[in-house]
């Protein structure tokens, strides 16, 4: 099977973008990818980050679902701790119906103490055991609610519910019978977490669940490590792994030739993001070190010419197919590569130009390894 090309959109928008920009650049995102044939675009929800400013990823996907016909769209992920889960799953039930099943639902505990703090969670209650036993008990009452069977539940962070229908005797009684806000066909979305770190728990609950696992590209040996968590706990759970359903997100640029690549990322929106905000936060946080690692050498000395040169896919068409091609030989391959989008708002023409280049050029030239060595590479 050949690759699949999706789009994450955190967005990375320069501070200075307004609320209008920053949504206008995200439906003409899904429209372009839509076009080119990016099978999903996955839409980041963040409270806190002015570079990544989306508090309601659904409103982008709403926009959109009118004006495309093919895509998938996720929110990438909702932070669940942060949402009531009856207002939420009503919320995604209904967006499900509008986008007719082009949706699938990414989830998440919350990666930014501010944010959590905004929603009413700080000290011991922002550990990662707690948000992701919010998680668990959150996503519990989504599943309850979209059943549509009578319960009342009394939890831990929420209590929820869903009332008994009264049976309808006459067509008047018709009228009054409750609105329908499951997902779309009546089966629960396929669901989708988000792993960076090497021993990302994230993976193990993608695999104890069967969840899509969705990859942030942390260096080599973390990506190959997030494969054997996940493979590990969805065997354990009695599934049996398909790396077709893996995502990694990756920044990639596609040129028509290998200085013309280097040069616009270097240079462009790309080079600015991470020189002005990505760089120091890697570095500060240690999210520098997988990459230095690959590579031998020290973290602080790895500037965005390193980033360019060995960790990022920047190139023409044919040097893209080759490195991901010896990623995959390395790995073992991914079914969807997520690329992460940067703001290109006020000269859209090199960004999309990459993407159509990524997706007729480059992904049906590289393919999963053969079947029989899907689960154990």
């Amino acid at each position: 099977m050949t690759m699949d090309t999706g789009l994450i959109f955190h967005p990375y928008m320069r501070p200075d973008r307004t609320a209008r920009q920053t949504f206008e650049w995200g439906v003409q995102s899904s429209i372009a990818c839509d076009r080119i044939g990016f099978t999903t675009m996955m839409i980041s929800e963040h409270a806190s980050q002015i570079w990544e400013n989306i508090p309601n990823p659904e409103l982008i996907m709403a926009a959109a679902a009118l004006q495309t016909s093919r895509i998938k769209f996720a929110p990438m992920a909702h932070i669940l701790p942060h949402h009531n889960p009856t207002k939420l799953a009503m919320t995604v039930g209904w967006l499900s119906q509008i986008l007719e099943g082009r949706y699938f639902m990414g989830i998440g505990a919350g990666a930014y103490p501010l944010a959590s703090y905004m929603h009413g969670i700080r000290g011991e209650d922002q550990t990662t055991e707690h948000l992701n036993d919010m998680v668990r008990e959150s996503l519990s009452i989504m599943e309850k609610i979209w059943k549509r069977e009578p319960f009342f539940y009394e939890g831990k962070y929420w209590d929820a519910g869903f009332p008994e229908e009264e049976v309808a005797l006459t067509e008047e009684d018709e009228q009054h019978k409750l609105a329908n806000y499951s997902p779309w066909g009546g089966a629960f979305p396929e669901f989708a977490v988000t792993g960076f770190s090497a021993n990302s728990p994230s993976m193990r609950l993608a695999g104890e669940r069967n969840f899509k696992p969705v990859s942030i590209y942390s260096g080599l040996d973390a990506l190959k490590r997030h494969w054997e968590i996940y493979s590990e706990a969805n065997i354990k759970a009695g599934f049996t792994p398909d790396r077709q359903r893996h995502a990694v997100s990756q920044t990639v640029f596609c040129a028509d030739t290998d200085a013309e690549a280097k040069r616009l990322v270097m240079e462009g929106p790309i080079g600015y993001c991470f020189n002005r905000y990505l760089i120091p936060i890697w570095r500060r946080f240690g999210m520098m070190d997988g990459f230095a690692k690959d590579h031998g050498i020290d973290p602080l000395k790895a500037d965005l010419e390193f980033l360019v040169d060995k960790v990022f896919v920047v190139g023409s068409p044919d040097t893209v197919v080759d490195k991901l091609n010896a990623l995959f030989v390395q790995c073992g391959g991914w079914g969807t590569l997520q690329v992460e989008s940067h703001d290109y708002y006020d000269d859209p023409a090199p960004w999309f130009y990459s993407l159509e280049l990524l997706a007729r050029e480059v992904a049906p030239r590289v393919s999963l390894p053969h079947a029989k060595n899907l689960q154990s590479a």
